[in-house]
């Protein structure tokens, strides 16, 4: 099934005793409204407003009670008050902040309504000195399709079973590697994946990114606040997802005359519509995992497929021996850091790499993990353990003794050392078992 993961969630947010409106959050194209209308089936009644259009965004506008408003819903949808569990879905809310602000009254006055809200362009709005319900709702995160709903989607439904087992057998390591690989090269976008396990070639869904990336460049105007950040905004999606999984300095981002601050500000409005995350270095060793920065951050953009398609290396992955080889193990890092951010659906989930506190150190460390109240190295490399110089560096004096090893191996927990004579618990995880890295973590105890 299509966005297994999500409606577990959803089903999970359905049974709370005190239920909040859930307001989902999550770049255009990502799946949220498709998620919602699968969701529907499990309730009674299901009214579906969709606030970009005129006359729905009218209900919104009235000044009578809220009550009232909710009557008017009903009948508007031609629904029964008492026809049973009732499910209503708000899409595109950005378009009322008036209705963003009645979602409070939804919890206050008519709680026995299961009240759903999206709007991709939601987040560049909130600033805007809008009536936010703070307190009143509730929020979750929807990514792109990760590997476990990548094998859903390309009807690899008994793969996907045995990736929820205590201990995924050895002997699907090398289908579940090679599916990966396609995973990786494709990325995990909805309409690509669907198209994908209709029998479309890997090589004829250039089209299918670019008309994604297009569309992402249509939406500037509805959340740029000026025309001439409408110009920076579009320079830094056309240059992106070509750029995306390395690290970036915004001053003349992309070959432009832009300044630095230019850029900062069309950087930070895009990642409010959740199309890029700028990963910055931290030189902790213990939570939080503060940011610096001042340092240049990694791009992280929506989707691992775009960068592929934006970089010329569709269908490359798929023949290449290992993950790690295609494009300077860029890919290979960027897709585990897909991965981390799918496994976790909360809005607050952040991704922080590690740089060693020293100006003429070149020691980084891919991804640090808060787990436990520790922050858990991850390297994203083959190789022997002793290839691990960073890994090491980290280990020597960090105030516990377990790292993470990404890699296409098989799945291995050993005793390691590092070169100066710390030992350490090194848990090397396939790529496919990333998405459960801390239930990894837990059997270490």
């Amino acid at each position: 099934m299509f966005k297994r993961e999500i409606l577990e969630e959803l089903v999970k947010w359905k049974s709370k005793e005190f239920r909040k409106p859930l307001v989902i959050r999550g770049a255009r194209q990502v799946g949220k409204t498709t998620a919602i209308n699968m969701f529907s089936e499990q309730f009674d009644q299901y009214i579906y407003l969709n606030l970009e259009k005129e006359e729905e965004r009218q209900l919104f506008e009235q000044n009578y009670p809220f009550l009232d408003l909710i009557t008017n819903l009903f009948i508007y949808a031609g629904k029964k008050r008492n026809g049973g569990t009732t499910l209503i879905f708000i899409d595109e809310i950005q378009n009322s902040p008036k209705a963003i602000a009645l979602l409070r009254y939804f919890y206050e006055e008519a709680n026995e309504l299961f009240v759903i809200t999206a709007g991709s362009l939601l987040e560049s709005i909130m600033d805007r000195k809008i009536s936010s319900p703070v307190g009143r709702v509730e929020y979750l995160a929807i990514h792109p399709c990760s590997f476990k709903e990548f094998l859903y989607a390309t009807n690899n439904e008994l793969l996907a079973a045995e990736l929820e087992r205590p201990e995924v057998p050895v002997f699907l390591h090398n289908q579940l590697t090679a599916q990966f690989k396609k995973y990786a090269t494709i990325g995990g976008m909805p309409e690509v994946l669907k198209l994908y396990a209709n029998g479309t070639d890997i090589s004829s869904l250039g089209s299918v990114y670019d008309s994604l990336i297009y569309s992402f460049s249509d939406d500037v105007e509805k959340y740029a606040v000026s025309s001439a950040q409408t110009t920076y905004i579009r320079h830094v999606i056309d240059h992106a997802f070509a750029m995306g999984g390395t690290k970036v300095t915004f001053e003349k981002f992309g070959n432009s005359e832009y300044r630095s601050r230019e850029m900062r500000e069309a950087f930070r409005a895009l990642e409010k519509t959740m199309l890029i995350r700028m990963v910055y270095p931290s030189t902790n060793l213990e939570v939080p995992a503060s940011p610096s920065l001042k340092r240049k951050p990694r791009l992280h953009v929506l989707d691992t497929g775009l960068i592929n398609h934006a970089r010329g290396l569709m269908g490359e992955l798929v023949f290449n021996e290992n993950i790690g080889d295609t494009y300077r193990g860029i890919i290979a890092e960027h897709i585990t850091g897909q991965e981390l951010l799918a496994s976790n659906f909360s809005i607050s989930n952040k991704l922080n790499f590690w740089v060693r506190d020293k100006k003429e150190s070149s020691a980084e460390v891919d991804y640090i993990l808060p787990w436990r109240g520790k922050l858990i190295p991850i390297e994203v490399k083959s190789g022997s353990i002793g290839k691990l110089k960073s890994l090491h560096q980290f280990m020597d004096r960090a105030p516990h003794n377990i790292a993470v090893r990404v890699y296409q191996g098989e799945y291995l927990i050993q005793k390691a050392k590092t070169i100066a004579g710390k030992t350490f618990t090194l848990v090397n995880l396939p790529f496919y078992l990333v998405h459960r890295i801390e239930r990894e973590l837990d059997k270490l105890g």
